[in-house]
């Protein structure tokens, strides 16, 4: 159950506003700074919140910072009078380390104060966001899990979209701020749906990544030109993000990662690590996935092969015709 803030004594007065509106600017610690992070951070800086900003990268808080942010030396000093706490970080075990400590280290969630708000934009375990936000509202803590899709692109642009699990109460409080990032907002349901959602979409996004470049692939080793047939797949049936925007073959889209020689996207791990998580949610449920599992295997594969700091749309390196 998420905590009612109104029912608990809080430090201050803004802890108590169900929404932080235009008037009254949110003070926010913003953990993990990097290809998604870093923008969605400037953003919320630009629209004037205080924004006090950590990660293990100076360099990607130095840009926070000349956006209007500012920087904390640690995470424990970023959530310091912070009204919200914005994760974004790799996998289940840095959030749950972040939040419940590992070890003799004490997690953060001991340095939040009580009727603040944690939206973790990671993309995790349902579980683990489950368990994160049990022990969060034990201590009067708010809760929302919140992953995000639309590439560096969109969160450039702030035109991401969030899927949310928690109380409706909870994503109200937080929506001025993620109307600020994204542009698209879905309430999926109680703390962990919003996860389940995000490795619903990312186990299709994967799956169509591989069906595009197999047919561009196959079109180029026929002799067409990729940028013909990509628009008539485009306009026709096999019309799909990835054509749309996202193109995997270089020199047809220009703000494809394809055309950056496959860097500053969202990597071949990243996509790896979600199509795992896909496939433990479906043997926990016993649902049938054939598709994520063949998806899986081709982007180890790539992994292994070296491609796993590239864009997940590398993937048709490994499809394509050689000499």
């Amino acid at each position: 159950m998420s905590t009612d803030c109104h029912s608990q004594p809080l430090p201050t007065d803004k802890l108590c506003n169900n929404t932080f509106k235009e008037t009254n600017m949110a003070t926010i610690a913003f953990i993990g700074l990097g290809n998604m992070g870093a923008p969605m951070a400037i953003n919320l800086a630009k629209a004037g919140h205080q924004v006090h900003a950590f990660d293990l990268s100076r360099e990607a808080v130095a840009k926070v910072v000349a956006e209007g942010g500012s920087a904390a030396t640690s995470a424990q000093e970023a959530v310091e009078g912070a009204e919200v706490v914005v994760s974004m970080l790799p996998a289940s075990q840095h959030v749950e380390g972040l939040f419940l400590g590992n070890g003799s280290q004490a997690g953060l969630l001991q340095g939040i104060a009580k009727g603040a708000l944690i939206i973790d934009s990671s993309t995790i375990a349902a579980a683990t966001s489950q368990k994160v936000a049990k022990a969060a509202q034990a201590l009067g803590i708010g809760f929302i899990d919140a992953p995000v899709s639309g590439g560096t692109g969109g969160a450039i642009a702030g035109t991401l979209t969030f899927m949310v699990g928690g109380s409706a109460a909870d994503l109200e409080r937080a929506r001025p701020l993620l109307e600020k990032m994204g542009k698209n907002i879905f309430h999926a349901g109680d703390v962990g749906a919003g996860q389940t959602a995000k490795i619903c979409n990312n186990m299709l996004l994967g799956i169509l990544m591989i069906g595009t470049s197999e047919a561009i692939a196959l079109g180029v080793a026929n002799g067409l030109d990729p940028k013909v047939l990509s628009e008539i797949m485009r306009r026709s049936s096999g019309g799909n993000w990835a054509l749309e925007v996202y193109n995997p073959f270089p020199g047809v889209q220009d703000a494809s990662a394809a055309a950056r020689g496959y860097t500053g996207g969202f990597g071949t791990d990243l996509m790896l690590k979600d199509l795992g998580l896909a496939q433990e949610s479906a043997m926990t449920v016993k649902a049938s996935t054939p598709l994520g599992g063949m998806a899986r295997q081709l982007y180890a594969a790539h992994s292994i092969a070296g491609h796993g700091g590239e864009d997940f749309s590398s993937v048709i390196k490994m499809l394509q015709k050689k000499g």
